[in-house]
């Protein structure tokens, strides 16, 4: 029995003391908005029976005018008073149960702390507002996420949670951590730290002392009304602070966006300029068409291109396609950040930088044709001449002396035997000079190519050669005259030697036929394949066959001297020196044709070392052939595979840009393949070998598809990191994104990563869109501003990423400087260095330009026209 008595005692006093800190808390909260209109209450139940300072309470906490109070004393004026009160407090919203104007003026204690707590509910805390949770709730989760990183605090309720005083002074050092040494707080000191806490806020944060720390500590559930009023003191007291920090973040924020693409932009221009410089310098040196005259000069010439090949214009490859990668992602942030796209100085566009580079390689091409076709033209320029030096050296040493021996009278004192052998001599040296009228024609001939062929030494071949077609044309005049003198004395002179004369009639043109032979035996050649010199061979081999017929008429003439000298013995007739008919001597026919016999195995030893050397060509081209045969379908194939990979929608992006890296991984890897080509093309080159028909894939063919891989893997990668920067920084999911690459896929008809504008109005249907003409030639604006006829999925995926996701405007940033500025139309250079930091704030204060306008403050700078300038077309 006595122990129930002393549970209903103590409950009692709990309920006392609480009653006591509800009657101070809300005093104390009272007086802390009066005091803004210079006065307060002492007693909470006495001083608003009279209505007046209740209604005053209410216009310092809602900022409103009330309707003019009466002035009388009377209960009726009370009444009335209360009633105004009471009636604005029911205009906003509030539900007064079971208290009226009545229990106010007779002093209700009960109703009267009933209606101050309704008040305090709907102007303190009522509209605290939390992630979409508000009151109670909204207050709760404010002091939780406040104090979540303090040690010994664990806020789960408006009671016990704050007896050891940690939560306050936790409170207040998050925001202000200058008036409080957290690390020194001790939990075993609730005291201690409540009487911390109330007198900081009621010293520096304008927060009056509504509890005291004993009840709090004594009381085993401090009263929930009490702690959440004076909770609530805590959360207005640091909202503006907080809504200042946010304002700076997104300043800060939006300025280090604009910062980052402002050195963006400056990259790409300084990697334009260096490329399009490198590009003006090389044309000209490609363009330059002025021919060596030597072979080891020209072939100087394409040793230097190749170097040019491998060694500077790979880099400049990789600095264009980086270039075009810079652009994009450039272009990819600024449509992200809602700011206008970028665009470079005037002639440093991608497109710009294109031509500039097709031009580039237009030149190159035909500089490499240029090249070969010197060559080939030098190298037959040096066949000429060499034959041609070669034919005048065998015209001449025949024509020496022939002039003088045509121009001799010697008939005028010959015997008639000596008249009839001058004739027939001069019959034979007729025959002779019409076989070499062809060697003479071949002469002429070969002087014309070299001159249309531009030798450099075409003036001394043309000497030469009209000295020789000078003096052919006197020996033709000769010849003739002497034929018309022996002619005149012949009808004198009717004998002559039969057989001087058939050995003279055969032996010449036999001599002339071994002349021929010993000429072609001699002859160069230049063959570019086996074909070309077995038919060479193969005339060689004709020409072996008639040697045992020549022979016979060797023999056949050797006979006819036989028969003079037979003759001669017989009838003792003495053979004084040669024949009279010709001057060729059964010697020199023997002499000559041992000669003959002499050339047909060097010759065939040119002819085999010649095979030997085409068959080293063909196996070159049979090497290089090989080679690229596998290179070129494997190009083919790794370009198909890079594009089903670029619109494959299984899987996540970063699955995609995995598979991307291992194939450009391997593409890496391929590079020695590529190489080990350059090396085998080069020994084509310097083996002079111009064609190749075991393969339609020249050199140029695998290292153009071979730029054209490295250039699409890359730009492939790049789409699917701005895929993956649009989805990150716009929040959409990946089911999102495989929805759009589904879309696109399916309206992608050819198959190309494109799609036509029919294709893609008909895209947009299907998603849901209403379209009307106007509309769309407002979306194909977007989507394709260069006016190409095509969609690619980097614009469709921009074009969906804009219609879903919101960004930061001009005017949220002007409402953020707005903040800062307290509200004033202009925010001054002080505010701007305390708010934002350093970095930033000098940004903001180099590009703001002077605010004009009446009472001014100094140093005043105009937020609204940088805020602007930051989304409008600007240098910024």
């Amino acid at each position: 029995m006595t122990e129930m008595k002393n549970r209903i005692a103590r409950f009692y006093i709990s309920q006392f003391y609480l009653f006591i800190c509800i009657f101070f808390t809300f005093t104390a909260w009272c007086n802390s908005h009066l005091r803004k209109a210079g006065t307060q209450i002492e007693n909470i139940e006495e001083d608003f029976r009279n209505g007046l300072k209740l209604m005053l309470l209410l216009e310092v906490i809602s900022g409103e005018r009330l309707p003019k109070p009466d002035k009388g004393k009377m209960r009726f004026h009370k009444i009335a008073n209360v009633n105004k009160a009471l009636d604005y407090i029911s205009s906003k919203g509030v539900k007064l149960v079971s208290i009226g104007a009545e229990e106010i003026v007779d002093g209700n204690l009960k109703m009267t702390l009933g209606m101050i707590w309704t008040i305090i509910l709907r102007f303190a805390i009522q509209d605290i507002s939390v992630e979409e949770t508000s009151a109670k709730e909204g207050l709760l989760l404010w002091c939780q996420r406040k104090t979540a990183p303090y040690r010994n605090v664990n806020v789960q309720n408006f009671h016990i949670s704050w007896k050891d005083g940690l939560a306050l002074c936790a409170l207040i050092h998050r925001h202000r951590p200058d008036l409080i040494d957290y690390s020194k707080l001790r939990k075993d000191d609730p005291i201690g730290n409540l009487n911390t806490a109330f007198e900081v806020a009621e010293k520096y944060l304008d927060i009056p002392k509504m509890l005291d720390a004993e009840d709090i500590v004594n009381t085993p559930k401090p009263d929930e009304k009490a702690i959440m009023t004076y909770v609530s003191c805590f959360y207005h007291a640091f909202a503006g602070a907080e809504q200042a920090e946010t304002a700076a973040n997104r300043i800060c924020k939006v300025l280090a966006v604009n910062q980052e693409n402002e050195r963006l932009m400056e990259e790409y221009e300084k990697l334009a300029s260096e490329l399009l410089e490198w590009i003006r310098r090389t044309i000209p040196w490609l363009e330059n068409r002025v021919a060596e005259q030597t072979m080891r000069a020209m072939q100087q010439k394409l040793e230097d291109f190749r170097d040019y090949r491998r060694v500077h214009k790979p880099p400049r490859v990789q600095e264009k396609c980086q270039l075009e990668i810079n652009f994009n992602t450039l272009q990819t942030k600024l449509r992200l950040s809602n700011r206008p796209a970028f665009m470079p100085s005037e002639g440093k566009m991608v497109s710009d930088i294109a031509n500039a580079w097709k031009g580039l390689e237009q030149v190159e091409k035909g500089y490499e044709e240029w090249l070969l076709t010197e060559i080939r033209r030098l190298e037959r320029l040096d066949h000429l001449a060499e034959k041609f030096k070669q034919k005048c050296s065998l015209h001449e040493s025949w024509t020496a002396g022939k002039e003088q021996l045509l121009s001799q009278k010697d008939y005028e004192t010959a015997s008639l035997m000596e008249i009839r052998a001058l004739m027939r001599k001069h019959e034979a040296f007729e025959s002779d000079l019409a076989a070499h009228q062809d060697r003479v024609e071949q002469i002429a001939a070969i002087a014309q190519e070299l001159n249309e062929l531009d030798y450099h030494d075409a003036a001394s071949v043309n000497t030469r050669c009209q000295g020789i077609c000078d003096q052919w044309d006197n020996l033709g005049t000769l010849t003739q005259k002497r034929r018309d003198a022996l002619e005149r004395v012949e009808k004198l002179w009717e004998t002559i030697d039969q057989l001087y004369l058939e050995f003279a009639k055969r032996a010449a043109p036999f001599n002339n036929w071994m002349d021929g032979a010993m000429e072609d035996l001699q002859d160069m050649f230049i063959v570019h394949s086996i074909e070309e010199i077995q038919s060479l061979i193969t005339a060689h081999d004709q020409y072996k066959a008639t040697l045992p017929e020549a022979d016979k008429e060797r023999i056949a003439i050797m006979g006819i001297q036989n028969e003079i000298t037979k003759i001669a013995q017989t009838y003792g007739i003495k053979l004084v020196g040669v024949n009279p008919y010709t001057v060729l001597s059964p010697q020199d026919i023997t002499n000559k044709w041992e000669a003959v016999k002499q050339l047909v195995p060097l010759r065939d030893q040119m002819l085999q070392e010649e095979v030997a050397r085409q068959q080293a060509n063909e196996r070159l081209r049979r090497s290089f052939a090989a080679q690229a045969n596998i290179i070129g379908p494997w190009i083919q194939t790794k370009m198909e595979e890079i594009g089903h990979v670029s619109v494959d929608i299984t899987g996540s992006l970063e699955e995609q840009m995995n598979n991307l890296k291992q194939y450009e991984q391997n593409i890496i890897n391929y590079k020695s393949n590529i190489d080990k080509q350059e090396g085998d093309h080069q020994l084509i080159q310097e083996a002079l070998i111009f064609d190749n028909k075991h393969t339609n894939y020249t050199m140029e063919h695998v290292r153009v598809g071979w730029e054209q891989l490295l250039t699409t893997i890359a730009r492939t990668i790049n789409e699917v990191e701005n895929q993956i920067l649009t989805r990150d920084a716009k929040g959409i999911s990946q089911e999102q994104l495989n929805e759009f690459r589904a879309s696109f896929n399916h309206f992608d008809r050819k198959r190309n990563g494109m799609m036509d504008p029919d294709d893609f109005r008909a895209c947009l249907i299907s998603m849901g869109y209403d379209l009307g003409e106007v509309e769309f030639a407002r979306i194909m604006t977007l989507v394709d501003p260069n006016n190409t006829g095509v969609v690619t999925f980097q614009a469709f995926i921009d074009f969906m990423t804009r219609e879903t996701a919101e960004t930061d405007t001009a005017e949220q940033v002007m409402a953020s400087f707005k903040i800062l500025a307290s509200d004033k139309p202009y925010i001054t250079v002080e505010e701007l260095r305390r708010e934002l930091p350093p970095e930033q704030a000098e940004y903001c204060i180099s590009r703001m330009t002077k605010y004009i306008g009446p009472e001014v403050a100094l140093g005043a700078l105009d937020y609204i026209s940088f805020s602007s300038a930051l989304y409008g077309e600007s240098d910024l």
